[in-house]
């Protein structure tokens, strides 16, 4: 159904732990959608487990919901935040197809943001594949910067890594 048909929809962004159902059916969708376009790099990154997210090291995963005005809800959204040194990094961020364009991607950030001003971190790191294009026109359009590959992807040739230096107050 379109916006047009269910205008009074709402967002709604939650904190869940990494092993919610919400969260790891979003997480399945992501490697359904993402995992053929590296079909031909699987090798690699197996052997390499750069990409893997240790659940111990999860601070914070995010679920956004559309709610209906008859307050019916649907998970569309997920981001997780894991530690990786001393800074927090951007994980797993995804936004079903029909609902991309519709401002889930801003409140993942959002909230990702939020949570690392809130641990004093003074910025926002993340990864992101060469053959998700629009992933980072979207960072790069929200404030994140490039910068040198980072661990553990120096394994990964093919990675951009982004920073967003996060305003303290804001």
């Amino acid at each position: 159904m379109t916006d047009v048909l269910r205008p009074h929809t709402e967002l709604v962004t939650r904190a869940v732990e990494w092993n919610h159902p919400d969260a790891e059916a979003l997480r399945a969708a992501m490697a359904a959608e993402v995992g053929p376009r590296y079909a031909d790099r699987a090798e690699l990154m197996t052997k390499t487990q750069a990409n893997a997210v240790d659940e111990g090291t999860v601070h914070r995963t995010f679920v956004v919901y559309r709610r209906d005005a008859d307050g019916a809800e649907m998970a569309v959204g997920h981001a997780a935040l894991r530690w990786n040194g001393p800074d927090l990094e951007l994980k797993r961020m995804f936004v079903h197809a029909e609902h991309r364009g519709t401002g889930v991607s801003t409140a993942l950030l959002v909230a990702s943001e939020k949570a690392a001003r809130n641990e004093g971190l003074p910025r926002l790191i993340l990864q992101t594949g060469d053959r998700q294009p629009d992933a980072v026109r979207l960072y790069e359009k929200n404030g994140y910067t490039r910068i040198p590959v980072f661990p553990p992807y120096e394994a990964l040739p093919f990675s951009n890594t982004f920073e967003k230096v996060l305003k303290t107050g804001a």
